[in-house]
């Protein structure tokens, strides 16, 4: 194994000298990918390269995004006296979303995250928490082996002790053990998302994702609420007793209609009564809340938080506030007026809504459409309401080979996964510098990827 112990920014200078010297290009680094159905189904297109990471920066990352989620699991308990109503309402959510997630509480909540990132000159930064069962980009060792199908990576991964972890293998591994079922019994799994978007979209994506967990050997099956029957004590599926409701909906479909509140409560009633195991509880969506983000940014809040979660808060987490009128302390100790601090420094904020997901609502100080009105304009009508301040993260780019070998700037978002065994793989998502996209996300029109890690020395 040639060096040991590298890091990200080695790595991708040594892979793409040798992917120079080769003269490879976008098309052929990106192997077979367009033809994997469980890709495809999926995904706007593909980076034509794995981003890389060295052992003790993955070690350090995993260590500050543990730190990270004892934090942010504890605000309940440090700041709300143990109401996680009053913590719902604090993160902006509220009526029947709330009402349905406390209803539907585990024992404990999932460990099962995927931790948005963009890298900056100082190190990771956190962007959003996700928690949840409904996570895109658990497929992405799928797309890890077929980049090392090409020889030119498969060689560079094995002189440098590159490897990844596969995500869907992880998700088995955590439903189960959250569950307290086990793989010999062969429990039954309905994979399943909400009715209006699994006949609109998902359905072909989670019948080619069930076929990969059935390779796993797990007896999965896709499917919408709508298909379940409640009768002798079990939820069925066609002729199936399901044992476990590996839920791909989410808290923001009872906003559907009136009865979408009904059909969510039929299941989350079996659940209550044993009858079935529902993975995982919507109680875990409260915490990706950017109101939560907020408060464990707010310097107000520091005295609640051991020295290491301190200082994994301070590597991790861009300076957050909630859009409230009054003073606010900065990054350097001072204080200043919120609206104040907001309308003179519009190129270093965005103004994002709490409780949303996939970039929606947010709108980029930066951003070349945002005009100083609309800036102004935009703030003054988030002022009390859900919506948080984020400093800007300066990402640095990475190159990436494209169609004629050339290598281009790309700006990337690290999707992080960790589960019930702790570092769990990495969705990559990109866009070219050159597209001017200011929100790196696949509605955007990113491209999807994954990441070579360096083992652990023998």
């Amino acid at each position: 194994m040639e060096g040991s112990l590298m890091d990200r920014s080695t790595l991708t200078e040594r892979y793409l000298a040798e992917v120079t010297a080769r003269g490879a290009k976008a098309a052929e680094l990106i192997g077979r990918q367009p033809e994997i159905e469980l890709l495809t189904t999926n995904y706007n297109g593909f980076l034509s390269r794995p981003l890389f990471l060295g052992h003790e920066e993955r070690t350090r990352l995993a260590a500050d995004l543990e730190l990270f989620r004892s934090a942010l699991l504890s605000l309940p308990d440090r700041l709300f006296g143990g109401d996680l109503a009053a913590f719902g309402e604090a993160v902006g959510v509220t009526g029947v979303r709330l009402e349905t997630m406390l209803r539907s509480r585990g024992a404990s909540v999932t460990r099962m995250a995927r931790t948005d990132l963009c890298v900056d000159e100082t190190g990771f930064k956190l962007l959003e928490a996700n928690m949840s069962s409904a996570l895109g980009g658990m497929d992405n060792a799928v797309m890890a082996r077929a980049l090392l199908e090409h020889p030119l990576l498969a060689d560079f991964a094995e002189r440098h002790g590159l490897g990844c972890l596969d995500t869907m293998g992880e998700l088995v591994a955590t439903m189960y053990a959250e569950t307290g079922l086990d793989a010999e019994s062969r429990p039954v799994v309905a994979m399943t998302d909400w009715p209006s978007s699994y006949q609109e979209r998902w359905a072909p994506i989670l019948a080619e994702f069930c076929a990969h967990l059935r390779d796993l050997g797990v007896d999965a099956h896709p499917c919408h609420l709508g298909e379940f029957e409640y009768r002798d004590g079990r939820v069925w599926l066609g002729g199936r007793a399901v044992d476990i409701v590996l839920r791909i909906f989410i808290n923001e479909d009872l906003l559907e209609s009136a009865e979408a509140p009904a059909l969510m409560g039929r299941v989350l009633d079996a659940a209550e009564r044993g009858e079935v195991h529902l993975f995982a509880p919507l109680e875990a969506e409260l915490y990706a809340s950017k109101a939560a983000l907020a408060m464990l940014s707010d310097e107000r809040n520091r005295g609640l938080f051991g020295a290491d979660e301190l200082a994994a808060l301070d590597r991790l987490l861009p300076w957050t506030r909630m859009v409230r009128p009054g003073a606010v302390t900065l990054e350097d100790g001072t204080t200043a007026d919120l609206l104040d601090h907001a309308l003179a420094n519009r190129q270093e904020l965005a103004l994002k809504p709490t409780v949303s997901h996939g970039g929606q609502g947010i709108v980029l100080g930066w951003d070349e459409s945002v005009t100083a009105e609309r800036w102004r304009e935009q703030v003054a009508a988030a002022l009390d309401g859900p919506y948080v301040l984020q400093r800007r993260i300066r990402p640095v780019t990475e190159l990436f080979p494209d169609e004629d070998g050339t290598l281009r700037p790309w700006l990337i978002v690290w999707g992080v996964f960790t589960m019930a065994d702790g570092f769990a793989g990495v969705l990559a998502r990109g866009t070219a510098v050159e597209s001017g996209v200011g929100v790196v996300n696949v509605a955007n029109g990113a491209f999807s990827g994954s990441a070579l890690f360096e083992l652990p020395p023998a």
